[in-house]
């Protein structure tokens, strides 16, 4: 592939495979504690995306930052990896990543399950700007404080965090640039391709190409993800199931046991429940 990508994995490896797919400038630190909660029976992978966390960032990001390009870097790593089948879980870009494998081959005969989290085959194009506005910032900050005061402000809609998981947040977010100074830990590069790059998407010939068993969680005040989109993706391609999160915007965050529980009846419960 040409790239570094960083895997934390989670449980025993000889354990069917779950891989776990952030959005767009997040890390795979965000599912520590669903990755937790599904060790004991699954083997969890869950990548940093090329351009952020602890993987490399690319030489060329205007072919290397597209959504084509993180769908074959999975593609390899689950080969890298030895996992012939799993079931994935995505959010935001992360979901995106997950439909165009389900829906297209060679990663159609891979994908068992997939859970899509928020995202969908359109996009509302309004909060496609928001997150432009946010993510292409890249803002520097003299304290951790305030880098976690920037975090709780843009990730609000994320729903619920304690104290602690805001703070756990902020240090696994955050690099230290030349200056001295803290920023959030990705490549400033790939906003500038997904603003230049980014149409909006009609992915629906990928959906309704979906065979696998779907699930379709959407965050009930989501701005990305339109209620009118999230009931059609009912009624076409894989006919997912959909699950409103309470409380949550774009995305759920996927921390609290009541969405655990959700992910637990459609990926399979605790061995001896």
């Amino acid at each position: 592939m040409g790239h570094d990508i960083h895997v934390l994995e989670w449980g025993n490896p000889t354990l069917p495979a779950l891989v776990m797919w952030h959005g767009l400038v997040r890390n795979a630190r965000d599912f520590d504690v669903a990755a937790a909660h599904f060790a004991d029976r699954f083997r969890v992978i869950c990548p940093d995306t090329i351009g952020r966390g602890l993987s490399s960032w690319s030489a060329n990001p205007d072919t290397d930052y597209t959504l084509p390009a993180y769908c074959l870097h999975a593609l390899g790593l689950l080969d890298a990896l030895g996992v012939e089948t799993c079931a994935w879980v995505g959010t935001s870009m992360g979901g995106l990543m997950g439909m165009g494998l389900a829906g297209t081959e060679p990663g159609k005969s891979r994908i068992t399950r997939l859970v899509i989290n928020d995202a969908g085959p359109q996009l509302n194009e309004a909060a496609i700007e928001r997150i432009r506005a946010y993510a292409g910032m890249v803002p520097e900050f003299s304290t951790m404080a305030e880098f976690e005061g920037f975090l709780r402000l843009i990730y609000a809609p994320f729903g619920a965090l304690s104290d602690a998981e805001w703070r756990k947040m902020a240090e696994t977010s955050v690099r230290r640039r030349d200056s001295g100074k803290l920023s959030s830990h990705y490549d400033p590069q790939l906003m500038r391709v997904f603003a230049e790059q980014y149409t909006p998407l009609d992915m629906w010939p990928i959906y309704d190409a979906i065979a696998c068993p779907t699930l379709l969680l959407r965050g009930e005040t989501s701005d990305l993800l339109l209620a009118e989109t999230a009931n059609a993706m009912t009624t076409r391609g894989p006919k997912a199931s959909l699950v409103t999160i309470p409380g949550c915007g774009h995305a759920p965050y996927l921390n609290t046991p009541e969405q655990l529980a959700v992910l637990d009846g459609f990926l399979g419960q605790p061995p001896g429940q």
